[in-house]
């Protein structure tokens, strides 16, 4: 279970739907990522997904150029982003101390970058979804 001032964070800063399966997320013209709806349990949760491009450079550190990128996204000085424990192929971004998400490492041909995963319980959402008409 994510922790409900991030999960209301997240819905309040982009936007969701609670009839449809998915949908892109947009700050301005700016296209963050994917929001898409789990109801196959009988519990319906929100999967929030961004790439992150990162730097091929072998020297690259991710954590400061992570938690730099996800601060200015999110406009929060409060989230960091740390190694997990027995894991090398991820890292976990919290707000203060309350998880946020998992960032997931990829190697794509020759191309290097993050897949953030943020998951959304619908009990999460204080006040019900934001919803953005155009």
């Amino acid at each position: 279970m994510t922790c409900p001032r991030a999960g209301s964070f997240i819905a309040k800063r982009l936007a969701t739907a609670r009839q449809a399966p998915g949908a892109e997320v947009f700050v301005g013209e700016d296209d963050l990522g994917e929001l898409t709806v789990d109801d196959e349990d009988g519990d319906r949760s929100f999967n929030f997904r961004m790439v992150i491009q990162v730097s091929s450079d072998p020297s690259f550190q991710p954590l400061p150029a992570l938690t730099a990128y996800l601060r200015g996204k999110f406009d929060n000085e409060n989230i960091r982003v740390v190694m997990r424990p027995k894991k090398t192929d991820s890292v976990e971004a919290y707000i203060g101390d309350e998880f946020l998400g998992v960032l997931f490492a990829e190697n794509e041909k020759g191309r290097r970058s993050y897949i953030f995963e943020l998951p959304i319980l619908d009990v999460d959402l204080e006040g019900g979804p934001v919803v953005v008409d155009d």
